[in-house]
């Protein structure tokens, strides 16, 4: 199954807009935190996970998906929000915990939420697959054809809750595919030292459920293997599990050093950078390079824009720090 033109052409800009977004983020990130590092200091505090090199799994995806389908993320959350259509004003405003984000800037980078399409995410690992799978079963028992979408990382495929959700998900025949970015480290432990199978995709099989390894990180694969299993979920078959072999081109977070990385792998790795080998292919299929660089200036036009939205929306008031966490005026 290969895209058709219209998808295609998406599939990479929205690939192009997070590797854009990524980059806007590490200078803001890195204002008042050098030259010692200082995670805590600056418009952005706290931790930053960059998703560079792992844009074709958001797309491959989500190409598949409509508003109304639930997706479920990580703590590297960017380029699945963008490939879900999050509103990026909303979501960069956010980020910088300003009152124009998504959640008045309360939730910060890794827990961002769009109820307009229906996504989500957490700093928790796999915390996301136990909604994905209740947002699944509800849109089952409510009779739509909707579909959920947890993404995770191959590490949470050794967490209690990724077992609890495949089995739940196959007990109910739930309409939820789970998606698994193996970008080979957890932190900085290789996936070698930590995982007792070298495919994760085989653990479906102890529920009863479809298991696939696409592997080269390659939008086109992804997409193909993505529509069979969102296809399936909609005809009321059940849950899939997709294992997509990807890779962090960054560091887990900014100011990883990185040092746990052998030699030479970063650049063995920049050298198959999937962005500027799916513009390759694409021109290979008739596209012509200028649609594709006025489609690149486009989405980074509206990435530089969201980032002057975030920058002049308001800080919120500490009088408002309470407000939108709790259920205030509630009778028994």
């Amino acid at each position: 199954m290969i895209p058709d033109r219209e998808r295609q052409l998406w599939m990479y800009l929205a690939m192009v807009k997070s590797r854009a977004y990524e980059a806007a983020i590490k200078p803001a990130y890195l204002e008042g935190k050098q030259p010692l590092f200082n995670m805590a200091k600056g418009p952005i505090p706290g931790e930053m996970h960059l998703s560079d090199g792992q844009e074709p799994c958001a797309v491959g995806v989500c190409a598949h998906l409509r508003a109304d389908d639930t997706v479920t993320a990580t703590h590297r959350p960017h380029h699945i929000a963008i490939a879900k259509g999050v509103d990026l004003n909303a979501m960069t405003a956010e980020i910088f915990g300003r009152k124009g984000g998504l959640s008045g800037g309360r939730g910060g980078h890794m827990h961002l939420f769009d109820q307009q399409v229906n996504f989500c995410c957490s700093g928790i690992i796999a915390q996301g697959m136990g909604p994905a799978v209740g947002a699944a079963l509800a849109a089952k028992l409510a009779g739509r054809d909707s579909v959920a979408v947890s993404f995770i990382g191959e590490g949470a495929a050794n967490q209690g809750a990724f077992h609890e959700s495949l089995n739940l998900a196959a007990v109910w025949c739930a309409p939820v595919v789970f998606v698994i970015e193996d970008n080979a480290y957890g932190i900085s432990v290789a996936k070698r030292d930590s995982t007792a199978v070298e495919r994760n995709a085989v653990r479906a099989q102890a529920y009863g459920i479809p298991g696939v390894f696409v592997p080269g990180n390659d939008a086109d694969a992804i997409f193909a293997a993505a529509g069979k299993a969102v296809q399936r979920a909609r005809e009321g078959a059940g849950p899939s599990l997709i294992e997509i072999e990807t890779c962090r081109l960054e560091g887990h977070f900014m100011g990883d050093a990185e040092q746990y990385r052998p030699k030479g792998e970063l650049e063995r790795l920049k050298a198959i950078d999937p962005i500027p080998a799916y513009r390759r292919r694409l021109i290979e299929r008739g596209f012509d390079a200028s649609e594709l660089d006025e489609g690149e200036t486009k989405v980074r036009g509206e990435v530089a824009a969201a980032f002057a939205f975030a920058r002049a929306s308001s800080a919120p008031a500490p009088a408002e720090a309470f407000e939108k966490v709790f259920v205030t005026g509630a009778t028994r």
